[in-house]
């Protein structure tokens, strides 16, 4: 019988059992593939398997049962091609497959060893079709470390964590290593805090270190809220005992005996997958009263939140764990000092933990070498928007937004979703014109940010943040007036309403911008929107106020001329504020064929047939019926 508690016993026989396959898929099953179909494809092998006279292995973790491995993943990143098929033994990834592809797959390649075509990605700029995920550069140009495992893994196999080095860091600071040289190894590396504060990991750990108390805690803030945002969902999805790992790690780091992760229900498959995880590494001895056999007790727990963005400020969520509601207290006392039920408590968030078995591995000396100076390893970033790539990545810190648009993401499109090119028809890779980066806490980057290292500090100098790791990309026609009440409605939505001067200074900001795309701002609303801003920003009492504003201030410090045309000009350089826009016609494309003057309503078009025809800008209610009569693409909004 396997010795439950013996990672070397698990390991071996999970690498038996592997070996014993003629081949293994991997479906992509993050939420992305699994909204896409991802079940639906799964069944369907499973289907087939009986009518090709073969037969599937589905669990790993026993003797092998099957010709062909059959696993689903979590998250393989590649959101904007799912959902994703893995055949191992041919070295191809499948894109967009849907359940009618499922039988091409096992007749062609499985049992006939080709690779279908029409499956394979092809890259945007020029239709080259590559099979092996590791030349798509979507993934070459990536540095995945926390990631690796993450949409290779069975996310339902502990075992197969273990097989690739799971849970040996957190035996090894169990019973060999002291508080102390845990809290150095993590001090030495330069991990800092991957939710958004970028605060050194080592340090905190070793506060609450010092702290004594008859029970500390640790807790895993999963709170992910922010708008596009998805690094620590797939996580805690496709790899959760690394985070559980993590945690272990923590508590042993400052001597902490119960832990907390803090999920969002709007996260059912990650509560699912973690419910497992915790329930098999309690049946292995790893989590519970004696953890490795060591005497020591660390245990953990799940907390499912409401969904308040504001529960990812770490006094709400400690609130939101003890019953109350949540709502952010002043600091100090600092967690650290007094924290969930009065007792020193660590928080450190999804992607921090993860890392934390990461730095063990490799050591604090290897992994301080990846990154720049002051920010040390790598981090996960949400890539989307109007960029050919979307997904989830993971870079170096220091690496640039070139780098992000154009290699990993592979340039900027249009609202039909072709590449953007320049005026003699080549690519135009990096021909963005914002990026918002941190979400509604960060800011906007420009062009003239393009090669500008993405850490902590040089993105502070430009007023924008690495946040928890949104990022989304915006082609020339994205309205900076809209991109700021957006994110402001999503702030003003969620402020917890406990400070004056969060509660109604997002309204007011809120209502402020609305005046703006609606033609209503004068030059001093655009004073007063700046003043109350930066009121905002001094006087909040927690995170979310104090960044709140953010993007609207770097909205009007990188785009102020686009802003003022709303206000000055009553007009929307972009066409995008209906309020604002005017529909005109453009002579070179007008046949004078009389179809949008018999459309207006309003009578505001005139012109002699055959000939271009004008639009009355005055009269113009801009309803849009010429648009939609036009046969031509004559008329268009200006």
């Amino acid at each position: 019988m396997l010795d439950l508690t013996s990672l070397e016993a698990r390991s071996e026989q999970f690498e038996k059992n592997a070996a014993a396959h003629k081949n293994r898929i991997v479906i992509c099953a993050g939420t992305g593939c699994i909204a896409n179909g991802a079940l639906k494809i799964y069944s369907r092998f499973m289907e087939l398997a009986e009518k090709h006279d073969f037969s599937f292995d589905v669990a790993l973790e026993k003797e092998a049962g099957g010709d062909v491995a059959l696993s689903m993943s979590g998250c393989q990143g590649f959101c904007q091609m799912g959902p994703l098929v893995h055949v191992v033994k041919e070295k191809v990834l499948y894109v967009r497959v849907k359940p009618e592809d499922v039988e091409e797959i096992v007749t062609e390649t499985l049992l006939g060893g080709k690779i279908i075509d029409r499956l394979i990605y092809r890259l945007p700029s020029t239709g080259e079709a590559i099979a092996d995920e590791h030349d798509i550069p979507f993934y070459a140009r990536q540095k995945r470390l926390l990631l690796q495992l993450c949409g290779n893994i069975d996310a339902s196999s502990m075992d197969e964590y273990i097989f690739h080095g799971g849970y040996f860091q957190a035996r090894e600071a169990v019973k060999k290593m002291t508080d102390v040289e845990i809290c150095n190894e993590i001090l030495a590396s330069g991990l800092r805090g991957r939710g958004g504060g970028g605060f050194p990991t080592g340090t905190k750990w070793d506060i609450t270190r010092k702290n004594e108390a008859d029970i500390k805690y640790v807790i895993c803030n999963g709170d992910e809220g922010d708008p596009g945002a998805f690094m620590d969902r797939c996580l805690l999805e496709g790899n959760p005992h690394s985070v559980l790992e993590g945690m272990i790690i923590a508590a042993m780091a400052v001597n902490a005996e119960e832990g907390y992760i803090y999920v969002r229900m709007e996260y059912p498959l990650a509560c699912e997958r973690l419910k497992l995880a915790i329930s098999q590494a309690r049946e292995a001895g790893i989590l519970g009263s004696n953890i490795f056999g060591s005497g020591k007790r660390f245990d953990i727990h799940i907390m499912e939140g409401a969904g308040a963005f504001v529960c990812g400020e770490e006094t709400a969520l400690i609130a939101s764990i003890e019953g109350k509601r949540g709502m952010p207290t002043l600091k100090p006392p600092f967690p650290a000092e007094v924290g969930l039920f009065g007792k020193p408590t660590v928080i450190n968030n999804v992607e921090t933990l993860a890392a934390v078995p990461l730095v063990m591995r490799m050591g604090s000396k290897e992994y301080a070498k990846l990154g720049t100076a002051n920010a040390k390893g790598t981090k996960t970033f949400a890539l989307t928007g109007h960029v050919a790539n979307t997904g989830l990545i993971e870079v170096p810190f220091g690496v640039t937004l070139r780098e992000i648009v154009k290699d990993i993401g592979g340039g900027v499109i249009d609202d039909d979703g072709n590449l953007v090119r320049d005026a003699k028809g080549d690519l135009a890779p990096t021909d963005y014109k914002a990026v918002q980066i941190g979400g509604p806490s960060g800011g906007c980057l420009t062009q003239e940010h393009l090669d500008l290292p993405l850490d902590y500090d040089n993105l502070k100098t430009v007023g924008a943040m690495v946040g928890s790791g949104g990022i989304v990309v915006m082609n020339q026609k994205t309205c900076m007036v809209k991109i700021a009440r957006y994110f402001m409605q999503f702030t003003q939505n969620e402020s917890c309403g406990k400070c004056v001067v969060c509660r109604e200074g997002t309204r007011q900001m809120l209502a402020i911008l609305d005046q703006v795309s609606e033609g209503e701002a004068t030059v001093e609303t655009i004073t007063l929107l700046e003043e109350l801003a930066n009121t905002v920003k001094i006087g909040s009492l927690c995170a979310l106020g104090k960044t709140a504003p953010n993007p609207v201030l770097s909205s009007l410090k990188h785009f102020r001329d686009e802003v003022m045309a709303h206000v000055v000009e009553k007009r929307c350089p972009t066409g995008s504020c209906e309020a604002l826009c005017c529909y005109v016609i453009i002579p070179e494309k007008c046949k004078g064929c009389t179809l949008c003057a018999r459309k207006c309503p309003v009578e505001c078009i005139a012109g002699e047939k055959g000939k271009p025809f004008v639009i009355d800008g005055e009269k113009c209610i801009k309803c849009g019926a010429c648009a939609e009569a036009c046969k031509f693409g004559a008329v268009t909004k200006g």
